[in-house]
């Protein structure tokens, strides 16, 4: 067996790639690029994250995330709001707008997930999630 059949982090890279590849240039049909659909999933069901909470969450640099977050809040996706415990901290959350432009994606990253998945019993689907779940630290 060759050494990258069984070496995880190998592995991992390639399901990743192989699974978001094919969703993700299917993120030009909503005009999205793919830091931006991250940052719309991140925030769909929550109210507000911090810079470097949504950096982290969206696989990006905080400074990266900032040019993205200046895009989408000119187009009116997202708002940057302080928190009233500290002016200083800045949370950022979806704006109506946001909502309605991730809703339709984030049904369609349901589906891609289901149709990937498909090959799998429940079990298999169920235990494959825990495993990740596990190897992150959650």
């Amino acid at each position: 067996m060759a050494f990258t059949e069984s070496y995880l982090p190998y592995l991992l890279a390639r399901a990743s790639h192989d699974i978001s590849s094919s969703f993700h240039a299917s993120l030009k049909g909503w005009d999205l690029s793919v830091p931006e659909w991250r940052v719309l999933a991140c925030l769909s069901d929550v109210d507000g994250l911090g810079v470097g909470q949504l950096a982290a969450m969206a696989l990006m640099k905080q400074p990266s995330m900032t040019k993205v977050l200046d895009r989408m809040e000119e187009d009116g996706l997202v708002r940057r709001r302080s928190t009233r415990e500290d002016r200083r901290r800045v949370l950022i959350h979806l704006t109506p707008r946001g909502r309605a432009r991730v809703k339709p994606v984030l049904e369609a990253a349901r589906a891609h997930q289901d149709a990937r998945l498909a090959p799998l019993g429940e079990e298999e689907r169920a235990l494959i999630l825990r495993a990740l779940h596990l190897l992150i630290g959650e």
